[in-house]
């Protein structure tokens, strides 16, 4: 019984450290090359939002950048 309970919080943790918050890991995202930094910064432009990277993201990864809505929303 106690090693089942050990074996299932490790596969917790892994499984915890293996996701980013929403769920996906880092690189079902993509890369951040030009292009897909380009749609995705065009796409928040024309909601009216600002595209930047998350603070601590990692400029590589596309999952790591983010849309700020507009002010005042």
């Amino acid at each position: 019984m106690r090693r089942t309970l050990v074996i299932v919080g490790m596969l917790a943790a892994l499984a915890a450290c293996a996701s980013s918050p929403e769920g996906n890991t880092y690189y079902q995202q993509g890369d951040a090359n030009y292009d897909a930094l380009k749609a995705a910064s065009d796409a928040c432009t024309a909601k009216g939002g600002k595209f930047q990277l998350k603070t601590g993201g990692d400029a590589t990864h596309l999952g790591d950048y983010e849309c700020l809505p507009p002010k005042g929303t």
